[in-house]
């Protein structure tokens, strides 16, 4: 990973605690190409995972297509019914205040399917 996807990585981990102090993130799916895994958030369900590849980082929201979106964050696999997801190139600008938003929303819609 770049130094560059590296920090951008950082810097969204760094929001989704901000978002929320009660988030769990864990590491998951290892494998050879991959041996550190992609982190997951969750609180409730999964909300995220943010995947690297070789020219950006995408974050992948579970339940995206039920998301809100104002902002107009998700760029990425929009055309699916389940999932949307966020692709950050270096030099990208993150609206952390969106993706907080966001964030949110997703906490809030794993809660109310959980009735709670």
């Amino acid at each position: 990973m770049s130094d560059g996807l590296g920090e951008i990585l950082s810097r969204i981990r760094a929001l989704i605690h901000e978002a929320d102090a009660e988030v769990v993130e864990e590491m998951k799916w290892q494998k050879p190409s991959n041996p550190s895994g992609v982190p997951v958030w969750s609180h409730g369900g999964i909300l995220c995972t943010g995947e690297t590849y070789r020219d950006k980082v995408k974050l992948t929201f579970a339940k995206g297509a039920a998301l809100p979106d104002p902002s107009g964050l998700f760029n990425a696999s929009l055309d699916g019914n389940v999932r949307r997801a966020i692709d950050i190139r270096d030099g990208d600008a993150i609206d952390g205040e969106a993706l907080k938003a966001l964030i949110r929303a997703a906490i809030d819609l794993n809660e109310s399917r959980h009735g709670k």
